[in-house]
Formats: structure tokens, C-alpha cells, sequence
């Protein structure tokens, strides 16, 4: 039986989700998880479906078949198959952290993507990209050549068919046409001292300020440095017993735990851009270990 995953934004009205329900019934498909949510203040309405295709409906079918329905109520919606792997691309300078923890999840199982290549403005790592059999791709960037370097990288993005860039500490700006292009479709992750502790060292300066809690923000990427949708958040307690080197150490255990949290959501299709937020529904108790293998 093939698994599909629904995803619906659209003006909050009457009878959307019992035309959602008769349709899937109608052919014969079988819900086997669903949230919604209603943003009073937008008067917009989102929906997450994950359902079984028991008579083996086609895709193709599915999405053709809804369309009437979609119409009626203006939506947004698409049809995704469940375990098609999305393909994502990485991007990283020299602080590996996210990359390594990426790459081993992806490795494991546990973050079930295609990894279509690893671009970096630098070599440091090259060699564990080219050893797990996936492409390296160095463009160096600078004032001078950053739009060729960034047209190379959309080459790259075309000719992979990249679903989802992500930057495992990409620690060059984008281009406003870059973000437009991408728009919803580029996860970033930072420090949540922004914008607290700008520039070099942040570690360094929370440290000599005594913060007591450090943190990571994964977001969407928007021509706003580091302002976009956030995707996902933690923060983890520091006291004055620890040094300015257990900051940085915590601090990136952090970053890269909310990454890959803020990379599982997309790629199940559970993030909703909502203005400057995000709707993101949580992964149903039990159905965590099926989303993880993919």
C-alpha cells in the first residue's frame, strides 16, 4: 500500500475538512494521521494529512482527482509521496560540527534524504564528504565573484534537482535573488544570541556577560540576515562554573540537535510558512520511527 502526505493552507471555512475526509474515503484511501490548525489572527487555515492508498490509487490520480476540491476552497495543496526521499543539498565553511552530525544521521537512517552533493567555500571537508561517496562541490566566494559563485551553485541546484538547500554553518550571505528564488526552500541554523552578541566570538562574548542559557534558532532563510521563519529552538543551561570553551562545545551540540530537528519537520512536509512564522505540526505519537526510516 503506498503512503501519501496531504498539505493544505487556505482562507479558514466551513467544510474543509469533511470534503478532505469524503475524498480520501471516496478513494479508498485509509487517514491514518492528521493536524490542523486555525490562525484566529490570519483567518487562515492549515492541515497536514498522512494516509494509506488500500486500493492503490495512483499519485497522479490523487492529486488530478482533488483538484475540484482545492478550487471550491482556493487552497494550497499538494500530494507528496511518503517515501520518496527528498533531495537536499549541504553547504558548510569551516566549522563542521553540523555537517559531521548531518552526515551521520543521514548515514544511520535517521534523516531519510538524498544527499546530493556538500558545497563549501572551503577544502577542510572534503575528504569525509568525498569518503561517505557524495560530491564535493568548492566555490570560493568573494565581494568580487560572489554572483558567479552563487550561479554556480543554482547550476548545481538545477542539475541535482535540490529540493531543500541546507546551511550546516554556511557562513557566507545570500543574495536577495537567491532567497527569492529559494524562497521556503533554504534552512538555516545560528546561535540565539543574535542579535544580542553580533561579530566575532559570540561564544566568548555571552561567556564574559555570564548568559546562563545558550541556545540555537533553525530558520528560514529570507534576504533578512538570520530573521526568516523560524523552524525550531532549544537552549541548554550554563552556569558560572563552566569556561568559555564548554560555551562553544554546548553551544554547537545544541545548534546541531536543532538542525536536524528543524531538516526532519520539512522534509515530512510538517512546516507551513505563515507570514513571518511558522505552522509546524508535530510528529504523532508512534510515528516517529516510520517518518525516520522514510
Amino acid at each position: 500500500m503506498k503512503s501519501y502526505v496531504l498539505t493544505v493552507s487556505c482562507k479558514s471555512t466551513r467544510g474543509i475538512v469533511a470534503a478532505i475526509a469524503n475524498y480520501l474515503a471516496d478513494q479508498g484511501c485509509n487517514i491514518v494521521d492528521s493536524s490542523q490548525f486555525d490562525d484566529l489572527d490570519t483567518g487562515k487555515f492549515f492541515m497536514r494529512v498522512s494516509f494509506i492508498s488500500e486500493e492503490g490509487v495512483a499519485q497522479d490520480k490523487l492529486i488530478e482527482g482533488f483538484k475540484p476540491i482545492a478550487a471550491k476552497f482556493e487552497m494550497d495543496a499538494e500530494i507528496y509521496d511518503a517515501q520518496k526521499r527528498m533531495k537536499v543539498l549541504l553547504m558548510v565553511s569551516r566549522f563542521g560540527h553540523c555537517l559531521n552530525d548531518l552526515l551521520y544521521r543521514w548515514k544511520i537512517g535517521a534523516l531519510p534524504i538524498d544527499i546530493v552533493g556538500v558545497v563549501s567555500n572551503h577544502f577542510e571537508y572534503q575528504k569525509v564528504v568525498v569518503n561517505h561517496d557524495i560530491p564535493f562541490h568548492h566555490i570560493k566566494v568573494t565581494k568580487e565573484n560572489k554572483p558567479q559563485a552563487e550561479a554556480q551553485i543554482l547550476d548545481i541546484v538545477d542539475q541535482t534537482g535540490t529540493e531543500l538547500i541546507v546551511l550546516a554553518r554556511y557562513m557566507q550571505v545570500l543574495s536577495d535573488a537567491m532567497c527569492r528564488k529559494m524562497s521556503g526552500r533554504i534552512i538555516n541554523i545560528h546561535h540565539s544570541f543574535l542579535p544580542s552578541f553580533k561579530g566575532a566570538n559570540p561564544y566568548k562574548q555571552a561567556y564574559e556577560r555570564g548568559v546562563k542559557l545558550i541556545g540555537a534558532t533553525a530558520h528560514y532563510v529570507t534576504a533578512d540576515l538570520d530573521e526568516g521563519p523560524i523552524i525550531e529552538q532549544d537552549t541548554a543551561r550554563i552556569t558560572h562554573a563552566q569556561s568559555a570553551e564548554d560555551y562553544v562545545s554546548i553551544g554547537r551540540d545544541v545548534e546541531s540537535q536543532v538542525l536536524a530537528r528543524a531538516i526532519h519537520a520539512h522534509i515530512h512536509y510538517r512546516t507551513f510558512l505563515n507570514g513571518n512564522r511558522t505552522i509546524v505540526f508535530p510528529a504523532s505519537p508512534g510515528s516517529y520511527a516510520s517518518e525516520r526510516m522514510g
